[in-house]
Order: structure tokens, then C-alpha cells, then sequence
């Protein structure tokens, strides 16, 4: 069996879910910068001999680059392959309830 064409409505929805989470990872990365920047700011101000800084600034790029990989690894269409599969997967078994 083939796959049914996505409709131009599906493309868009697909296409915008994909937009829209890039537009959140840029935001997260501007914020991450410009806060990291201050706190670096703050530190070298306050105390220059002890860094400090370093270790929000690591934590949160730990959380902004999983948040990276799970952006662009969706927008890879990965997941869309791994439906594909597992509908030729089901097809071929005689559907989810075939035994």
C-alpha cells in the first residue's frame, strides 16, 4: 500500500509545528546569552578572582543543547520516518489487532 499524499493543509501544519519550534530554541538562545553575558557581567564586578558564573552558565547549556538536538532532530523528520515504519510494520502484520 502507498502512503497517502499529504494535503497542503498537513504540509502547512507540519511546516508551522516545525517553525514554531525553532522560533522557541532562538528565543532560548538569546535569553541564554544575554543572561549568561550578565552574569559574567556581575561576577567580574563582584567577586573576579572566584568564577562563578560557570556553573549556571554550564548547567543551562547542558539544558540548551538538549533542547537543540530535540528540535532539530524533529525537524530532520526522523520521527516522521519512525511512523512510516511502524505503519508498513502494522500493514504487514494484518493491522494492530491481527495475531
Amino acid at each position: 500500500m502507498e502512503q497517502p499524499v499529504p494535503v497542503e493543509k498537513d504540509l502547512f501544519r507540519i511546516a508551522r509545528r516545525r517553525a514554531a519550534a525553532k522560533f522557541g530554541f532562538m528565543i532560548h538562545l538569546t535569553v541564554f546569552v544575554a543572561v549568561n553575558a550578565f552574569l559574567f557581567f556581575i561576577n567580574q564586578r563582584a567577586s573576579p578572582g572566584v568564577s562563578w558564573f560557570a556553573f549556571p552558565l554550564g548547567g543551562w547549556a547542558i539544558g540548551l543543547a538538549i533542547h537543540g538536538l530535540v528540535v532539530f532532530l524533529s525537524a530532520s523528520g526522523l520521527r516522521e520516518r519512525m511512523i512510516e515504519g511502524e505503519m508498513r510494520r502494522l500493514r504487514s502484520q494484518g493491522g494492530p489487532g491481527a495475531r
